[in-house]
């Protein structure tokens, strides 16, 4: 029996990837000492797949199957970092261009997929390495290739190619010194194992049984043990070129340097390189075509961080109430009315004032998020680290504050932020003071407005009906917890209709109430 590929079920598991790397990335992250010990590999191959995933959630609800397959691979590509997140980018690529989607996927499919995946992987490296994601990778597509043969289903073929990959990761460290000394496996082929685990779970319906790995103990080394002898920068940037150029561009920057990976195609490119000379690696790009989001990282910087003790978050908020909750979970505040908008200056002051190495920012309005990345470009001249995460409504900057842990690294601090805003579902109910044509119809001075993500998305003349509303369209069957923030002069018993709505229609989801205060809004809503 083959396997029948569809968008409903594509568009899970694109979300179920990214969630298993989420869970896996701090682990992955401490596995890696190659090619450099720099602790990003897990992050990197989690904002790979968030950004494959986040492509296909923009994709129209009616998208068919090989549209959202085009957007996810394209979303890979170019959302790829790092070395990791690049090769994994090529791999899932390579498996889709193989795979018919007019048909059921059968054994000998599945198994072509992954042999193809592998041969791409490696043709798109530089100079590639056994005892890494590569040999995982390819001993997943001996393995599809073995089991196709033996007349078993699609299912069966990519179950025996995920257990052998697990397998191979487990004897990475035999491969490579670096791996033994360290006493961990290969980080890159941990990332994909967590790939492969999800989609078989997705299509089984089996958690995979783990295999451990056989590894030694570390030989306690010393801090230039664990240091690739290597050039000091990571240079990244997505190149649009003719196919024809893409021979002479990796001759030349293999000469400049190592952990070369080029991947794409049809004229759009990724290209990652460790070298000395930055200039030299984007003259090569300039030289082969039109080099862009040019990224470069400094090892030597990169690893010298570690927990940050002179970290803050810096919130905007609007209502008394949402001030304090802001304040009582550790962050500075910078009030906003609609009387009295925040400016760029205070923006700027306020990433100056409070003379910390790191900030990270919660806009909390759409209006102010592309002023705080420019006061935070000025900060960042100053040698000033600082993340501006895009929140457009309070309740997401409530939920990204809730996580904040100050004893983790930034970077991860910040993936960790930026997931939990992303993931609440927001909405809001307001009364309409002018008339008006909205997506939800025709508006009268008066009516209740009900808003999700930041569109009108219901009109009526109550609140509570409103409320109700908005709460249908934001709670999906998954959700686990609804937030309601009353505005200034709301009725108290709004909540409390709400929390018995809810009890009745939905028992297994939690009602969490705070008196927010902010004007104009008699409430704010979040589903999680």
């Amino acid at each position: 029996m083959g396997l029948t590929l569809n968008a409903a079920a594509f568009r899970a598991w694109t979300q179920l990837c990214a969630e298993a790397l989420s869970s896996a990335r701090a682990e992955i992250d401490a596995l890696n000492v190659f090619p450099v010990a720099d602790s990003d590999t897990g992050t990197n191959a989690y904002l790979t797949f968030m950004s494959g995933a986040d492509a296909v959630e923009a994709q129209p609800a009616d998208a068919g199957f090989d549209r959202l397959v085009k957007a996810y691979v394209d979303g890979l590509l170019t959302g790829a970092k790092g070395n990791t997140g690049v090769i994994l980018s090529q791999l899932v690529r390579a498996c889709f261009g193989n795979l018919s989607i007019q048909r059921e996927v059968g054994a000998a499919d599945v198994a072509q997929s992954f042999v193809a995946a592998s041969d791409a992987a490696w043709a798109a490296v530089g100079a590639p390495v056994e005892g890494t994601i590569l040999s995982v990778a390819k001993a997943a597509a001996t393995g599809a290739t073995q089991a196709a043969t033996a007349g078993v289903d699609g299912r069966t073929v990519f179950a025996k190619a995920a257990r052998a990959a697990r397998e191979a990761l487990a004897r990475t460290p035999e491969q490579m010194e670096l791996l033994m000394r360290a006493g961990v496996v290969d980080a890159g082929g941990r990332a994909l194992v967590v790939v492969l685990d999800a989609t078989e779970q997705a299509l089984t319906g089996r958690v995979p049984a783990q295999v451990t790995a056989n590894v030694p103990q570390p030989l306690v080394p010393g801090a230039d043990d664990l240091s690739a002898d290597g050039p000091s920068y990571e240079v990244m940037y997505l190149l649009e070129a003719d196919d024809d150029r893409i021979p002479e561009l990796r001759a030349a920057l293999l000469a400049l340097g190592d952990s070369l990976v080029v991947v794409g195609g049809d004229r759009l490119w990724n290209v990652h390189v460790h070298v000395d000379d930055v200039g030299a690696a984007i003259e090569v790009g300039i030289a082969a075509g039109r080099p862009y989001r040019i990224a470069v990282t400094h090892f030597a910087d990169q690893i010298a961080q570690g927990p940050a003790v002179d970290r803050v978050v810096i919130a905007a908020t609007t209502g008394a109430g949402l001030t304090e909750l802001c304040k009582e979970a550790g962050a500075h505040t910078l009030e906003f009315t609609r009387e009295r908008p925040l400016t760029v200056a205070e923006m700027s002051a306020s990433l100056r004032d409070v003379g910390a190495g790191e900030i990270i920012v919660l806009p909390n309005n759409n209006r102010y998020i592309r002023q705080f990345e420019a006061a935070a470009q000025a900060a960042r001249h100053d040698g000033v680290r600082v993340a501006v995460i895009p929140t457009h409504a309070q309740v997401q900057g409530l939920a990204a504050l809730a996580v904040h842990d100050p004893g983790l690294g930034f970077d991860e601090v910040v993936v960790t932020m930026s997931s939990a805003a992303a993931h609440t579902q927001h909405g809001a109910v307001t009364l309409a003071t002018e008339s008006g044509m909205t997506m939800a119809g025709p508006v009268s001075p008066g009516d209740v407005l009900g808003v999700v993500t930041g569109d009108f998305a219901v009109v009526g003349d109550d609140v509570l009906e409103v409320a109700y509303g908005v709460i249908e369209r934001i709670l999906s069957p998954a959700g686990e917890l609804i937030t309601v923030v009353l505005g200034e002069g709301s009725d108290p018993r709004h909540a409390d209709a709400i929390r018995e709505r809810l009890r009745s229609s939905r028992p297994d989801v939690d009602v969490m109430v705070y008196d927010g205060g902010q004007e104009n809004y008699p409430l704010f809503l979040a589903a999680e």
